[in-house]
């Protein structure tokens, strides 16, 4: 257990995509990091000054967590799943923060045109009559997935370095890395097996169960990270729009709204009348509706009368309580 309750720990990258991105992340949530000095490893976050934000490398953040040297961290699934096979106390309070996206796959080189599958690697392998050599930095999921495969006849090779260069100089056969846009893998050509991707990845929040379950300074902590972030995160797919609709109550303009198939809102529209000098019956109306739907949603409002039609962006939007909030409680038993 932290012995000072006002200096909760949350690890979060030290470099990279996943660094400057956890920054973003925090930001919009509305828990902006103060780093006054870009080389300093650590940080405050002032919205919460009960916490001291230390930056990790990434593989590292996963055993410190477990371990309790800090509270909470964000780092990557593709690392969480890799050292989780002694995952002691650590939990997962957020699976996707929707940043970090990437796959880990089997990778070959591109010249190998008769190997494109895991079966056709299995059959290359029994031809060369010697184990495969694999470089990877996921030795405990790439002998998983192989073994699946019924591909038990490896040389695993660990590295820390570029491993798009191991087929080329010849201290591998066949790579498992990340992949995100896949440029990397054309320019050193190489490519994917069709059938090789391991897993899906992106960054994960975590958290470790002994001081969540017995401080409740870290459990308080963990419900203002978890409900702000899940608020921010449902904002961003959601716009928020006003418009002024005739009609002759507000309940028959909900009963021609709430017949389409998107203008209904998130529990249903506000609708509230507008006070103007000719007594017409005017009424403004306010709804939420994904992004993805605000084409139809502007027809639709047009279709019911509506006109006047504002759209604004949505920060956040807050659940009576989150539900990844309440699953933690289910689990410590609290």
């Amino acid at each position: 257990m932290n012995p000072d309750n006002t200096n909760i720990r949350i690890a979060l990258p030290s470099k990279g995509r996943l660094s400057s991105e956890a920054l973003d992340l925090f930001s919009n949530a509305g828990m902006p990091i103060f780093k006054p000095n870009p080389r300093q490893y650590q940080a405050t976050i002032p919205n919460l000054p009960e916490v001291n934000v230390i930056f990790q490398r990434a593989g590292d953040i996963v055993t410190s967590v477990r371990d309790g040297s800090v509270e909470f961290g964000i780092t990557g699934w593709d690392i969480y799943s890799e050292k989780m096979t002694k995952n002691g106390d650590l939990l997962v309070l957020l699976r996707d923060l929707r940043f970090g996206s990437c796959t880990l796959n089997v990778i070959v080189p591109e010249k190998w045109q008769n190997i494109q599958t895991v079966d056709d690697l299995a059959n290359w392998q029994k031809s060369i009559g010697r184990p495969i050599r694999v470089a990877t930095k996921f030795p405990v999921l790439t002998e998983k997935f192989f073994k699946k495969n019924n591909i038990t006849n490896l040389i695993m090779i660990a590295s820390e370095g570029t491993l798009e260069i191991a087929p080329t100089i010849g201290y591998a056969d066949v790579i498992v890395d990340l992949i995100s846009s896949g440029t990397t893998l054309r320019d050193n050509r190489l490519k994917a097996l069709q059938d090789g991707l391991i897993l899906h990845s992106q960054a994960c929040l975590l958290g470790n169960r002994q001081t969540l379950k017995n401080d409740p300074n870290v459990l308080g902590t963990a419900r203002r990270l978890i409900e702000f972030i899940v608020a921010h995160l449902r904002a961003v797919d959601n716009v928020s729009i006003f418009a002024n609709i005739r009609g002759d109550s507000p309940e028959r303009i909900a009963d021609r709204m709430l017949a389409k198939s998107v203008i209904g809102g998130l529990q249903g529209p506000t609708i509230s009348p507008i006070l103007n000098q000719d007594s017409s019956n005017w009424y403004a109306v306010h709804l939420i509706v994904r992004k993805d739907q605000l084409s139809n949603a502007i027809r639709e409002i047009r279709e019911v009368g509506g006109s006047g039609v504002v759209v604004s962006p949505v920060m956040y939007i807050f659940e009576e309580e989150p539900a990844a909030f309440q699953e933690l409680l289910s689990f410590l038993e609290v």
